[in-house]
């Protein structure tokens, strides 16, 4: 692989990209407005984990609102981080007139989370939290909060456990915000991600069980690059070995089919040596069956 997944040489594909279909998007009550600005006012001062995903970036707006310079972003760069991601998170930020702060971290050196087990995104929090949690003391931020939202809850959710246990806290499930609430507020404050596919990190295409490594992460990173420039905004580039098994959600998969040719010679340059089409199209979960592990990919 010649391109990082963070790599200045894909900035040209990024900027191709099409706008996704419209998620829905509700305006959240008045009582909730009330209970976000409440909590955020009760910390006084936090650090957001910032991650450029619509729940993570509404936090940051409303905390910079209530806050000022006592509110900061703090978003980890690392190999499993997608491709544009990094540059998608500063330009939000900017556009909110937040501080955000990089901090390097390596999952990978943890042989727990190399290891991709069923709970690796509990050791990707806890290596994110061990670095953000001392930042934030030393800094003068009373408290690290993250985008942990009301549907979050139903989830297993190993990452969760980590913040709870590092004392995270959660402005807004505590306020009752859900997803489409926080795409409905997002829409109104005219953030530019309100309507941006859910994105999880790319050890998440990996089967649990499959050790991984920088490289792995690469080549997903930058398969699914290529694929979403050909219109594709939603999709995941499953790993499983030599056969990229791609997924684009259901009313995609016919689009997809007809313009296998290109998307089939865009991810055999990136070291894939046989290509499939999931006809079930994107589900959350799908590598499950793969590992037979008890705890959903996204």
């Amino acid at each position: 692989m010649s391109a990082t997944p963070n790599d200045p040489a894909l900035l040209p594909l990024l900027r191709e990209l099409p706008p996704p279909a419209a998620p829905e998007a509700v305006a959240p009550s008045a009582a909730q407005r009330a209970r976000l600005h409440a909590a955020l006012d009760a910390l006084g001062s936090v650090a957001v984990a910032f991650s450029g995903g619509i729940d993570s970036t509404l936090l940051l707006k409303v905390a910079h609102d209530r806050l000022g310079a006592r509110a900061v972003g703090v978003i980890g760069r690392s190999a499993s981080l997608p491709p544009g991601e990094l540059d998608d998170a500063r330009s939000l930020a900017a556009a909110i007139g937040a501080r955000l702060v990089e901090i390097d971290t390596d999952e990978l050196a943890d042989p727990n989370y190399a290891a991709n087990p069923v709970n690796r995104c509990y050791f990707c929090k806890s290596e994110l939290y061990r670095h953000v949690l001392p930042w934030a003391r030393a800094h003068g931020f009373a408290h690290v909060a993250d985008g942990m939202n009301a549907d979050d809850v139903a989830d297993d959710r190993p990452g969760t456990r980590a913040a709870d246990e590092a004392g995270v806290r959660h402005p807004l499930l505590d306020a009752g915000f859900g997803k489409a609430a926080i795409r409905g507020l997002a829409r109104e404050l005219r953030l530019a991600n309100w309507d941006k596919p859910a994105l999880a990190c790319l050890s998440s295409r990996v089967p649990h069980g499959t050790a991984i490594a920088p490289a792995m992460l690469d080549q997903i990173g930058h398969a699914e690059l290529l694929i979403r420039r050909q219109g594709f905004p939603s999709v995941r580039v499953r790993w499983h070995g030599d056969v990229a098994r791609i997924e684009v959600p259901p009313d995609d998969v016919e689009r997809l089919f007809a313009a296998r040719e290109r998307v089939v010679a865009d991810v055999l340059s990136t070291g894939f040596r046989f290509v499939a089409l999931d006809l079930e199209g994107y589900r959350s979960g799908s590598l499950h069956r793969a590992s037979g592990a008890g705890a959903p990919p996204r």
